[in-house]
């Protein structure tokens, strides 16, 4: 069983608060998307709607176009197991302005709250996890400034490290398992891509 005494919520509202234009986020499908918008809906927030696993590419290609902007990813664990491989080309490319964070409950949340690949393994055949640590697996694919905190007294340098260090910086972010309110963004796709591109790039 995790640990973790994390909250969510609040956690994200202390990264995201005081976001300017100079702040790309991106977030994973499910609960980062209610996390984002719970802080605070804004143009340049890009909340995914079912592209699972999209969310370090996406992060990975905006923050190689916009270099001079920081370019924040938060995701779930269960999103970027379906495709660690984009952590081995953030590697390659080494974007000083990206940063991931991951908050891993340890949980597919969306689907009933069955145990990840990164819960404990129970040695059950059921609802058993494998152990996976993705800190550990981002530093093997070759991402050096890795991390995982699990204490609220870790926080403040949390979201420092998330705003201002140089990049690529990974965090996965122990946080509890919580039934939360669905805080939705717009669910209109094409007008979360058009209103994140004007807000970045102005009117066409």
């Amino acid at each position: 069983m995790s640990k973790a005494t994390l909250q969510r919520r609040p956690l994200v509202k202390k990264i995201l608060d005081g976001a300017d234009g100079d702040l790309l986020v991106i977030a994973g499908l499910g609960s980062s998307n209610w996390d984002i918008t719970n802080a605070g809906d804004r143009p340049l927030n890009m909340p995914l709607w079912g592209a699972m696993g999209g969310t370090v590419p996406m992060g990975l290609g905006l923050a190689l176009a916009q270099p001079t902007k920081r370019v924040l990813v938060i995701t779930g664990d269960a999103d970027l197991m379906m495709t660690l491989s984009a952590l081995a080309t953030v590697a390659a490319q080494q974007p000083d302005n990206l940063a991931i964070c991951v908050l891993d409950n340890e949980k597919f949340g969306e689907t009933g709250n069955q145990a990840s690949h990164t819960s404990p393994r129970n040695n059950g055949p059921i609802n058993s996890g494998a152990g996976a640590d993705l800190a550990m697996i981002a530093r093997g694919c070759g991402i050096a400034d890795t991390g995982t905190v699990t204490e609220q007294a870790d926080v403040a340098q949390l979201v420092n490290d998330l705003r201002t260090k140089k990049g690529p910086v990974f965090r996965l972010v122990k946080v509890m398992v919580e039934k939360l309110e669905f805080v939705m963004p717009p669910q209109d796709g094409a007008h979360l891509k058009d209103r994140f591109r004007q807000a970045l790039l102005g009117q066409a």
